[in-house]
């Protein structure tokens, strides 16, 4: 039988003490969230995410996850529909406070307490981010789901886990994808493209790899924060990565 997490209190289990990373920021794109769907949210992907998130947090690990909002609105799109860049980012933060929203209802229907930070002040749905608060939740055990990116336009919401992973003093970064890790090309078009395990930061740049915006990557070193990018679609895979079990590729030195 799992130890449930109690508001206020740490989980006491043998797997908290054996869990690789204590504390993780887990990033989650806005497409993770359509699941089938070509657009918008699809609830039973939700509910796995969230009994996913669960499972993990039950070991006693602390979690803060960062939403994208591509599946209803990306900030680059605003070209196409002859908006300003500055404004269709703010469009695409908005956008990640409604999957925010639905992920923190997914995850208190698990009976997980949470709360929901915006870097964009809107007190009636979500707190402000404010890093020695968030800190705290962590800390108590509640799952801080952070939204609205920086707050800032031009900025990606991979930007923004790596500020918040930073911030937080998290000991890891997970990116969840629908392919098992980074590969030297797209695996979905190039059958024969190859798998990194582990690869730096630098190369992840020169290479151009679409890991994390370069920004991202850059504050990432600068932190020596690791970045594990894992397939979500497999069931199980953010616990693996949790417990330091082989799975995805590691960007570090």
């Amino acid at each position: 039988m799992k130890t449930p997490i109690i508001e206020g209190s740490r989980a006491e289990s043998g797997a908290t003490s054996k869990a690789h990373y204590k504390r993780v920021l887990l990033k989650l794109s806005g497409e993770s969230l359509r699941g089938p769907e070509e657009f918008g949210l699809h609830s039973e992907t939700l509910i796995s995410i969230a009994r996913e998130i669960k499972d993990v947090h039950e070991l006693g690990v602390e979690i803060a996850v960062v939403v994208g909002g591509g599946n209803i609105f990306r900030g680059t799109r605003q070209k196409s529909l002859g908006i300003e860049r500055a404004t269709g980012d703010y469009m695409g933060m908005l956008a990640t406070v409604i999957n925010a929203l639905a992920l923190q209802d997914a995850l208190e229907k698990q009976h997980c307490y949470t709360r929901l930070m915006s870097a964009i002040e809107m007190h009636q749905v979500a707190e402000p981010f404010i890093r020695r608060r968030a800190t705290r939740h962590l800390e108590k055990g509640r799952i801080v789901i952070l939204a609205a990116g920086t707050g800032n336009p031009y900025f990606s919401t991979d930007t923004a886990a790596a500020l918040r992973a930073v911030e937080l003093k998290a000991h890891a970064i997970l990116k969840a994808t629908r392919v098992d890790g980074i590969y030297d090309a797209d695996p979905e078009k190039v059958p024969t493209a190859r798998m990194f395990e582990n690869i730096d930061y630098l190369e992840v740049i020169q290479r151009g790899l679409q890991v994390m915006d370069t920004t991202a990557i850059s504050l990432c070193m600068d932190n020596k924060l690791p970045i594990v990018v894992f397939n979500l679609n497999v069931a199980g895979n953010i616990r693996r990565v949790v417990m330091g079990e082989k799975v995805g590729s590691t960007v570090g030195l």
